[in-house]
């Protein structure tokens, strides 16, 4: 069977959202998943399944985990390939990005160019952007007055104006 990787949104983010990676194991395993380990309190599990639909499969897990927790949990499925290929990918120039941090949004599908000229649009002088498959490369220089609140409406907005394409984790 292969092996996959279950990234999940917002999982220990937030009041009301803490779950036990026991919790999550046992509910990955109540799907007739096999090798099913956590990785800290992340909400990023490994598994082995034998779909074949990745899309169908990550709507089933988010069912059992609506189910089991109570809410609704994104769940964006990625193969050991795909996962080696956004740890490898350089997405920008190393001269671009010096300062910068670098954060990966999942997507459940390829962007549109309707969606990818909107995402270009977001660009700032401390924000740049990359889609590459279905991720979206975004560099982030801080600047010492940039507040935690400026980044999270930013990120906000560019997930709003991607809202039909995107879901981020």
């Amino acid at each position: 069977m292969p092996r996959l990787f279950a990234l999940l949104r917002a999982i220990n983010a937030g009041p009301g959202r803490a779950v036990t990676m026991n919790v999550l194991r046992r509910a990955f395993e109540s799907l007739g998943f096999s090798e099913v380990a956590t990785f800290l309190g992340s909400g990023n599990v490994v598994f082995e399944a034998s779909a074949k639909d990745l899309g169908m499969l990550e709507k089933r897990i988010e069912r059992k985990l609506q189910q089991t927790l109570g809410y609704g949990v994104s769940v964006f499925i990625r193969t050991p390939a795909e996962m080696r290929g956004i740890a490898a990918f350089e997405p920008f120039e190393k001269s671009a990005i010096r300062g910068a941090d670098i954060n990966v949004i999942l997507l459940t599908k390829h962007l549109d160019r309707r969606s990818k000229a909107k995402l270009v649009a977001l660009k700032t002088e401390t924000d740049g952007f990359r889609v590459h498959g279905h991720e979206i490369y975004w560099w982030r220089r801080k600047r010492p007055a940039l507040h935690f609140s400026r980044r999270c409406r930013l990120r906000r907005r560019c997930l709003r104006r991607l809202r039909s394409a995107a879901r981020a984790r």
